[in-house]
């Protein structure tokens, strides 16, 4: 498989504390990858520059090719990077199909042209969408009332509408129940699987990660101390000391 995203030598630092320090990886196309580790290890830090919602203090990032590091997170959109969110960020006023539909529009550049008729415009594209993610029967809901989870799987539609090569997603499965989690994360493998579409996510929840996730990096302080599968991942002594003390990471069940 092709790199559609790759990592060089990524530093980010404050005040002289480096909160990514030398962080370098590679996600190939179609492939579903995790980066986990402790809380403040840098993940979001490190997702942060991926997007270009921060300028790395050091080191390059390139996606199919293409040198994106300090461009714009609009720019680095437009060439085929979606991300979602821990926070969910739907309209609330709107019903879930128009949410869909705002995002096409944006994605066609029509927003400013057609806001009086904006409820008609891509509604069976929309709805196609929604049928990926498996929200076609919520269509005509408004998200003020919709479960949490299924806000998570309409983000999920919206961030698909431009139809992006490489999908970041920060910590998809916070605050959902645990049928929820392996609900969403089964729908995304499903989507990788599918589509081909190659996907980067933060997660805590260690069962999501080893059940889903093809590859599989853990950061600690800013650094990089393990790439590589499930199985590899589960039993570097490292890893193991960074979570648990030195005792067995995870035990050994159908996640591997």
């Amino acid at each position: 498989m092709t790199e559609i995203l790759r990592v060089e030598n990524l530093k980010k630092s404050y005040d002289g504390f480096l909160a990514v320090n030398g962080v370098s990886f590679a996600v190939k196309q179609g492939e579903l990858k995790a980066l986990i580790g402790p809380n403040g290890a840098g993940k979001s830090t490190c997702f942060n520059m991926l997007m270009g919602q921060l300028k790395p203090t050091a080191g390059e990032v390139f996606f199919d090719g293409a040198r994106i590091t300090g461009k714009r997170p609009r720019e680095i959109w437009r060439m085929g990077v979606g991300r979602t969110f821990q926070i969910t960020g739907t309209y609330q006023s709107m019903t879930v199909i128009e949410n869909v539909q705002m995002a096409l529009i944006s994605h066609h550049r029509r927003l400013y042209s057609v806001l009086p008729r904006a409820w008609k415009l891509y509604r069976e594209e929309a709805f196609e969408f929604l049928k990926t993610v498996s929200m076609q029967d919520q269509a005509d809901r408004p998200c003020s009332i919709l479960a949490y989870g299924d806000l998570k799987r309409l983000e999920l539609a919206i961030a698909l509408t431009h139809r992006p090569r490489l999908l970041l997603m920060d910590e998809p499965t916070a605050g959902m129940a645990p049928t929820a989690r392996v609900e969403l994360m089964q729908l995304v493998a499903d989507i990788v699987s599918e589509q081909g579409v190659s996907v980067l996510f933060t997660e805590h929840d260690m069962d999501v990660v080893f059940a889903h996730a093809h590859h599989i990096m853990v950061l600690n302080r800013g650094e990089l101390i393990a790439d590589g599968s499930a199985a590899e991942v589960r039993a570097n002594p490292q890893v193991q000391e960074v979570y648990l003390g030195g005792g067995t990471l995870f035990k050994e069940a159908s996640h591997a």
